[in-house]
């Protein structure tokens, strides 16, 4: 595998010969699908990928709750106000989840938050689009956690182990969600008003495009892919993730009797796939850069409960400091 990545990618990776001993030993045990583990050596670059890689998967997951939260106070009703705080608090886990396991990397909660605030850090695209209707919280839930899935999935099985197994439940939970959601959708089409459905048409006309950016560009044009494949910290292509869940949400939208914004869109019985349109990625890079229709109010929310739950963290310290002092005495 490694050998078959060699002068791939934007960045060449090194050849066998140019690794240390150390370097050589660490991509055996990569090669040989054994798990790495906090304690083991692994190279630098690794290590940062994998604090960059894992920071932004947390930041995505507490973000993500902004877009929901929105409407826990005008869900329809008290069933699925339930509904909709279950998940929120599932989201709020994960994120916890992922930021321990960027922790055993030895790296610094408080650092990678702050660099989120400023600016400097980044998390799925997806969250920067609003939710201007109740069918919007059905089609976050069904597509966006869909693709998560699909992304997700795969990580269950990569290279570092505690990131591994952080994955196993969240995927668990995730797969809930987008049952969830899908429900919601499927209850409003089969039952709704003419209003009602039309409102999701719209959810998914708004969230399709997006959601398919959430994979990412083709991997050819990301200068980091080539070396993560090599050290299987991801296990599968942007394009073979994105085709997919493509592949297996279609046939979802046809129960619910909706369509997608892709007059591309069509089955090709050679490749055995779903053909589609081509991604705007200009859209995609803007809202990276900070020019998404949420990005500011996202980041001004989470620094402002960041501000103001630190009264409970600091009573949380000195009420643990008091604790071990009363211990040691």
């Amino acid at each position: 595998m490694y050998a078959q990545l060699v002068e791939t990618g934007v960045k060449r990776l090194k050849t066998e010969d140019e690794m240390s001993a150390q370097e050589r030993d660490f991509q055996q045990r990569i090669d040989a699908e054994i798990k790495i583990e906090a304690k083991n050596w692994m190279p630098d670059a690794y290590r940062q990928t994998l604090i960059r890689q894992i920071s932004q998967h947390a930041h995505s997951e507490i973000v993500g709750m902004l877009p929901e939260g929105n409407w826990v106070t005008r869900a329809p009703t008290l069933k699925r106000k339930l509904q909709l705080m279950a998940k929120i608090q599932d989201e709020a886990g994960h994120g916890l989840y992922l930021y321990s396991a960027m922790e055993t990397l030895g790296a610094d909660r408080d650092s990678e938050i702050a660099k989120l605030h400023s600016g400097k850090a980044k998390y799925s695209s997806i969250f920067n689009y609003p939710t201007l209707t109740w069918a919007d919280v059905g089609a976050v839930g069904w597509l966006v956690d869909g693709a998560a899935i699909v992304n997700q999935v795969v990580l269950q099985r990569t290279s570092y182990g505690p990131y591994s197994r952080a994955m196993i439940r969240i995927c668990k939970e995730e797969s809930f969600h987008q049952r969830q959601g899908y429900e919601m959708l499927l209850t409003m089409m089969r039952h709704g008003t003419q209003v009602q459905k039309d409102m999701v048409q719209d959810a998914i006309n708004r969230l399709w495009w997006p959601s398919l950016m959430m994979f990412g560009p083709s991997d050819e044009h990301s200068p980091n892919s080539a070396q993560s494949m090599a050290w299987k910290i991801k296990r599968q292509s942007n394009d073979e993730l994105r085709q997919r869940f493509i592949d297996q949400t279609i046939p979802q939208l046809q129960v619910l009797g909706c369509s997608v914004p892709d007059p591309a869109l069509q089955w090709n019985a050679e490749r055995g796939h779903y053909d589609f349109g081509e991604i705007q990625w200009e859209e995609f890079y803007q809202v990276l850069k900070g020019n998404g229709p949420c990005n500011q109010e996202r980041v001004a929310t989470r620094r402002q409960a960041i501000e103001d739950g630190a009264w409970v963290r600091a009573a949380a310290v000195a009420h643990a400091r008091k604790k071990h002092l009363k211990n040691v005495a």
